[in-house]
């Protein structure tokens, strides 16, 4: 299964980790593109952080994962924001079955629908995963919860920090 990762997805780090270990378990192949990235990398720097040497280690582990949009593609579409137009159109052209994205307003079902693609809000990816046990789920989230909180020196609750990163039911069920 392809899935397209929206910037929203790949910042904050928390996110990006749990939902990029998984796809290295093997439970799907990610998609982005260049100006998915962009994106990531804008909204770190809004938030006083750099993204350019994880956006660099990741394209060097998923080096298929980059995915080239059609101008025909894009210009077709009609989303809410326009700007997701872009989105949509990466998902189109790599062949996405889904699209992670924490946007769900900004995706009507029915648009995706009608190019195949099914929109996803991270969360309930995630605790299909969890619940389908095909991966060990509990495991890559408690290796990220365990970097989380050396990198800030203190315990952080699992529960807490899972709903900071938009993964409230995920954490819940972990929990």
């Amino acid at each position: 299964m392809k899935v397209l990762i929206d910037a929203c997805v790949l910042y904050p780090t928390v996110l990006r980790r749990v939902v990029l270990e998984t796809a290295g378990a093997g439970v799907f192949t990610p998609l982005w593109s260049a100006r998915i990235l962009e994106e990531w990398s804008r909204a770190a720097l809004r938030n006083r952080a750099e993204a350019g040497a994880e956006i660099a280690l990741l394209r060097a582990e998923w080096p298929d994962a980059e995915i080239s949009v059609m101008v025909a593609t894009e210009r077709r579409l009609h989303l809410p924001d326009p700007d997701d137009d872009h989105v949509l159109a990466a998902a189109i052209d790599g062949g996405a079955d889904e699209l992670l994205t924490l946007n769900v307003k900004d995706f009507p079902t029915r648009a995706l629908a009608a190019e195949g693609i099914i929109r996803r809000h991270p969360d309930e990816f995630l605790l299909e995963v969890y619940h389908a046990g095909a991966v060990n789920l509990a495991g890559i989230v408690a290796g990220v919860h365990a970097d989380a909180q050396r990198m800030a020196g203190e315990d952080l609750p699992l529960r807490g920090l899972l709903k900071r990163a938009r993964l409230p039911r995920l954490g819940k069920a972990l929990g």
